[in-house]
């Protein structure tokens, strides 16, 4: 089936990169719906598609009266010209909820959840040696939380996991241990300067610092070095809308320990393809311990994971599911 006519598809929310935006699909995107009414009132009107990753107004604090004040009329701007979209898609089910509870106006609206693809050409297995770059040779038992140096994003969960797994593990076992946090940092972003102080600072306070190591602004070679060679990801953040870091982690052959909120509920198969968790250090260290106590873990849950992404994430899935939906506006 050809499509014939113009759909114009929008947008918003930012990109999935956590690190830098980047065009999803070939869209480039766009952070609001203000240019809809552009479209829908022109003297051809085009048919809208609206992918919103994450409500605007979500992505900003009201510090101040007058903050408030300021935001008000382009929060409910972003309300109305979203509703003249004519096909609303989300990322999850977990955004489809906050978007009928942030737009009130629009309860009559449905969205439909389009799971974001990644492009796996960018996440091919690369030659390398190891982990040798980031850890001593003797940990062979690695973990990793990679998210930007952000509280939100609370790296802090996996120092605590880490500083209770050494003690359910024997000291041979925990000298195989290793955890790298790594993250996205810009030393003109005063959070990042202060939280990577904060978490290098906590490191020693649990008397763990000489089992972790720090990466800060690392390349996309290193990050597909760290995705091939670690033995799981600990994805740490709660409520996610979605996290695209899971998806590339499976891709990759990593399991993931992620908290059970989100967008990893719809992305992790709990006991399938990782692990899904309470917010606690408690809950995060027995799913750490189990690919101690079982180091055939990585492998099985690894290609499972795999599986997944090809199944549900990738370029293929995506851009079925979109002409599906394109199709569909044009009837």
């Amino acid at each position: 089936m050809r499509v014939e006519r113009v759909v114009r598809l929008q947008v918003s929310g930012g990109s999935l990169d956590p690190y830098a935006g980047h065009a999803v699909n070939g869209l480039v995107p766009k952070h609001v719906s203000a240019c809809i009414p552009i479209f829908k009132l022109a003297r051809n009107p085009k048919r809208v598609l609206f992918y919103c990753h994450f409500p605007d107004q979500l992505l900003t604090q009201r510090v101040s009266v007058a903050k408030k004040i300021y935001r008000a009329p382009l929060d409910w701007f972003e309300e109305k010209t979203t509703g003249m979209a004519d096909c609303i898609l989300v990322n999850s089910q977990f955004t489809a909820k906050i978007f009928k509870e942030t737009f009130t106006s629009l309860s009559h609206i449905e969205p439909d959840v389009l799971y974001p693809s990644l492009n796996v050409d960018n996440f091919q297995p690369c030659v390398s040696d190891g982990l040798t770059e980031f850890v001593p040779a003797k940990r062979k038992i690695v973990f990793l939380s990679i998210n930007r140096y952000e509280r939100k994003k609370n790296h802090k969960l996996a120092l605590e996991s880490l500083c209770t797994l050494r003690d359910k593990v024997s000291l041979q076992d925990w000298e195989k241990v290793h955890l790298i946090v790594a993250g996205g940092y810009d030393e003109r972003v005063t959070e990042n300067v202060e939280h990577y102080q904060e978490l290098t600072q906590l490191a020693v306070k649990y008397d763990i610092s000489s089992h972790v190591s720090f990466l800060r602004s690392f390349s996309h070679k290193q990050k597909l070095c760290l995705l091939q060679n670690c033995t799981c990801i600990l994805y740490t953040p709660s409520n996610e809308h979605f996290g695209i870091v899971p998806v590339e982690a499976m891709y990759m052959y990593c399991p993931v320990i992620a908290v059970h909120s989100g967008g990893p509920l719809e992305s992790v198969v709990n006991n399938v393809t990782g692990f899904l968790c309470a917010p606690s250090h408690e809950a995060f260290s027995d799913a750490m311990e189990k690919f101690i106590k079982d180091p055939s873990l990585r492998i099985t849950v690894g290609k499972s994971g795999h599986a997944r992404v090809m199944e549900k994430f990738s370029s293929d899935a995506f851009s079925y599911q979109l002409y599906r939906y394109v199709c569909k506006l044009m009837e």
